[in-house]
């Protein structure tokens, strides 16, 4: 097997300039207050594959990362609320699941960490008193809104609504002129997956170069499929013609490389998380011979959104395995402020090193309980990717403004 680990030697050897660069660019645009990053690591390739601006997964972050991640929560809303006391959380509605109400409790504690107080709520849960977590209950207040539309709890306008809603069904009408973090714009009612690619492309060539590398070796190829094409048959056929085209390129750099490895696309929902709306190709006679089963799967949306567009995606196989090499795993990166405060990993046994771990079958791991390849590219190549991706998602928030 061919030998990768140059590409971490690289890295470290290139910390001082690295963290220049990041500085400087970090001085450019917004950086998002938090946001989490799925990495797949294939040891020739390291790659975000999905950058999520409200990540909800916070109960999954190790106990010894909370005291950093609650530094840093301050930090931020004291850099842009200058003496914020009160900071009210707006989840979203399906607070049926225990692992996100949880997650809601676990940011609760964080900013309380950080010397704020803190609330929870929205108009969707008013009158429910508290939700019920894994470990306990956690409290949720009523909320109305004025008559310009800002939110208000017990008739109150809190210092800082902070978005743990990812607006995929479009923006509240209390969070009409509240000042929100993350802003409104960045919710999956505008926002679009392949926005993300577009804005990270370029800070992967800058670091590619200033590495010394090809930025092949740190992002994903892609291209977007646009206007419904799954809906017509002669779009679809386009579209598979397309996937074949974009699969021979993979393949041809893996000849080149020495990579003995089938290249494999993913079709992705262009907006949306939580796994939805993906499928995974290795040729477009494969996409036209797609049951009416899978591609309604394929079209399904959280929240029953429509699906437009797709982003069609270079699949990144995974060579991180538990430590019982029962399960192949990913990296989850969480980020604040910019900085990537902690990691867990995603697990599972029932799927291969090229399949989408984000289903319901999937568990969290933390970083003791996984093996020394993966702990020892934390906070060399997963960090950098993830990293990227903040500046990434800071530029698109840049380009919303514009569009609007």
């Amino acid at each position: 097997m061919k030998d990768w680990t140059w590409i971490d030697e690289r890295i470290e050897s290139c910390r001082p300039q690295l963290e220049a660069w990041f500085a400087e660019k970090r001085q450019q645009v917004p950086i998002p207050i938090y946001g989490s990053v799925d990495v797949r690591d294939a040891g020739w390739k390291v790659a975000a594959v999905d950058a999520n601006h409200f990540p909800a997964g916070f109960n999954n972050v190790p106990a010894d990362d909370e005291e950093r991640l609650a530094q840093l929560l301050r930090e931020h809303i004291l850099r842009s609320h200058a003496g914020a006391e009160w900071v009210h959380l707006y989840p979203e509605s399906h607070t049926r699941n225990p692992g996100y109400v949880e997650n809601l409790g676990t940011l609760l504690r964080l900013l309380e960490a950080g010397g704020f107080r803190a609330t929870l709520g929205s108009a969707e849960l008013n009158g429910i008193g508290s939700l019920t977590g894994l470990t306990g209950l956690v409290p949720v207040n009523d909320i109305t809104h004025d008559d310009a539309g800002g939110l208000l709890v017990e008739g109150v306008v809190p210092d800082v609504v902070l978005l743990n809603n990812d607006l995929t069904t479009g923006l509240p009408d209390e969070l009409n002129t509240s000042d929100v973090m993350p802003p409104a714009a960045m919710g999956w009612h505008r926002r679009r997956k392949s926005h993300h690619q577009a804005a990270l492309e370029p800070y992967v060539k800058e670091v590619a170069s200033l590495l010394g590398i090809d930025s092949w070796h740190l992002m994903t190829e892609w291209f977007v499929s646009e206007d419904k094409c799954l809906d017509r048959e002669t779009c679809r056929k386009r579209l598979a013609e397309e996937i074949d085209e974009f699969l021979v390129g993979i393949a041809a750099k893996y000849a080149v490389l020495g990579i003995d490895q089938e290249p494999v696309a993913f079709v992705k929902n262009d907006r949306g998380t939580y796994g939805l709306g993906i499928m995974a190709v290795r040729s477009g006679e494969e996409l036209l011979a797609m049951s009416n089963r899978k591609m309604k799967r394929l079209m399904y949306a959280k929240g029953g959104a429509e699906v437009e567009n797709f982003l069609i995606q270079e699949g990144v196989p995974t060579e991180i395995r538990s430590v019982d090499k029962a399960s192949v795993l990913e990296p989850v990166v969480y980020l604040v402020d910019g900085e990537a405060a902690s990691w867990f990993y995603r697990a599972n046994a029932e799927k291969g090193d090229l399949d989408n771990l984000n289903s319901p079958s999937s568990s969290f791991l933390h970083p003791k309980d996984v093996g020394d390849v993966a702990r020892s590219r934390a906070h060399g190549r997963h960090a950098l990717v993830a990293e990227l991706s903040m500046l990434a998602m800071g530029a698109e928030r840049l380009s919303a403004a514009r569009r609007t």
